[in-house]
């Protein structure tokens, strides 16, 4: 019995103990949503090994569960649904989550796994001596059973929190979270109504990534046990300016250890790396925002005066840049980082991540200059800041021009992506907002 099954056996055992009794593995889909299969636990080595089966079509279900079927993804075919077993974790009485991956039926990589492409993303800045870490914050809307938004709630207001801690969310939450090593750093009342906002601490890009969808599934669990649900929608509701997001922050360190985003010669401390990093973001950011923000209703909240990063410019603690600079300061414990606000959680984060740092490592190896910072409101008066066009066809149709998007993706990921994307132009273009927020509330609920 060789080493491998020897830990499977071991792990399957540690569960069984913790009366784990189904073991769940998922993926997040080209539309932002979780799809998965779950297993008895005696079916764990399988999920491990061999996977479980999943049609090609999981890569092309639309938010609405149509199937854009594209000359490639069709009736025929099957990929392999396989879990990360150094992943898994107790996430409701009697189960266990692991993140998954798709391959194809002989073992080989296939082209939709996403998680894949941001471990191939990571290890490319690693051979090139760049050490990545990211960490995420995550707006979610917390929703009474009755689906109404009102009743107190003060933005950042500390009676909110304790609101949602006496009815048990708070305390569960940090609870669930603390029992698998989620790294939660922080919790707070957000600006819109009933809107909580969370802060993921720093790791790598893989873990960062799964630690998004972890926390999603903690939120979710511990939400329905408080008589609540959790909504992760761009725009959870109109009326109560609940429109969230999902910024992501990275830092580099070089080969000799040294942080590429302090003690450099550039603003705040930036190195000629560290500025060269930050321009690759701003140069792709317009042809990359379908990776980010490109549901139809990412544009809802894509919008100057929101703080959603809707300007196309960066600047040292500037909310509404899109590449707001964190610097190293006593206030900022875990280093300087860049954070990258147009994302919502209608994103894959798999890709959304790896778009981010795939660019970020393009303007390294361009050496290309920092762009000028916007130490202002860039829609106050002065010389004008480009501001980022958020309607949907016109961010995917720049996807879909994109070269660089095939060259970082590959051709059939993005032929996936765009079919998702335009089945959701073609079907709700003329649809307001309302209508929008109202009927695709939970679609990215877990």
């Amino acid at each position: 019995m060789d080493t491998a099954q020897l830990d499977l056996e071991r792990c399957q055992e540690d569960l069984r103990a913790a009366g784990v009794e189904i073991v769940m593995g998922s993926v997040i889909d080209f539309a932002g949503v979780a799809r998965g299969k779950t297993v008895p636990l005696h079916r764990l080595g399988s999920f491990v090994t061999a996977g479980m089966g999943a049609s090609p079509s999981w890569n092309v279900f639309c938010i609405d569960d149509t199937i854009a079927f594209t000359e490639k993804i069709g009736v025929v075919g099957d990929l392999r649904l396989r879990i990360d077993p150094s992943a898994l974790c107790v996430v409701a009485p009697g189960v266990a989550w692991a993140p998954g991956e798709f391959t194809e039926q002989d073992g080989t990589a296939s082209p939709f796994n996403t998680r894949g492409l941001l471990r191939r993303v990571a290890a490319d800045l690693a051979a090139d001596g760049y050490q990545t870490l990211v960490g995420c914050e995550l707006e979610f809307a917390l929703i009474p059973g009755d689906g109404s938004f009102a009743g107190p709630w003060q933005a950042y207001g500390l009676g909110a929190v304790l609101g949602e801690a006496e009815r048990g969310f708070v305390r569960a939450l940090v609870a669930n979270a603390a029992a698998v090593g989620l790294p939660l750093d922080q919790i707070h009342a957000e600006y819109g109504r009933r809107q909580v906002e969370i802060s993921l601490g720093p790791t790598d890009p893989v873990r960062a990534a799964d630690n998004v969808v972890l926390a999603r599934v903690l939120i979710g669990r511990a939400a329905e046990a408080c008589g609540l649900r959790a909504s992760f929608s761009p725009l959870a509701s109109v009326e109560a300016n609940a429109a969230n997001g999902a910024h992501a922050h990275f830092s580099f360190t070089d080969s000799g250890g040294h942080p590429v985003f302090s003690g450099g010669d550039g603003p705040h401390g930036i190195s000629a790396a560290g500025g060269s990093a930050i321009a690759g973001v701003l140069r792709r950011l317009p042809e990359f925002l379908g990776f980010y923000a490109g549901s139809v209703l990412s544009s809802h909240r894509l919008l100057p005066g929101h703080w959603s990063g809707a300007h196309r410019c960066w600047g040292l603690e500037n909310r509404e840049a899109a590449v707001r600079f964190c610097a190293a300061t006593a206030g900022n414990p875990s280093g300087a980082s860049v954070e990258l606000k147009v994302v919502d959680p209608s994103a894959n984060p798999y890709l959304a991540l790896a778009a981010m740092l795939w660019s970020a490592h393009e303007g390294i190896r361009d050496r290309l200059p920092l762009p000028p910072e916007v130490g202002r409101n860039p829609s106050a008066h002065g010389e004008p800041v480009e501001v980022l066009v958020p309607e949907q066809a016109v961010v995917i149709e720049a996807l879909a021009a994109s070269s660089a998007a095939v060259t970082f993706a590959g051709p059939d990921a993005i032929e996936a992506l765009l079919a998702v994307r335009r089945h959701e132009v073609t079907s709700y273009a003329q649809a307001s907002a309302q209508d929008l927020a109202e009927r695709f509330r939970f679609t990215w609920s877990i």
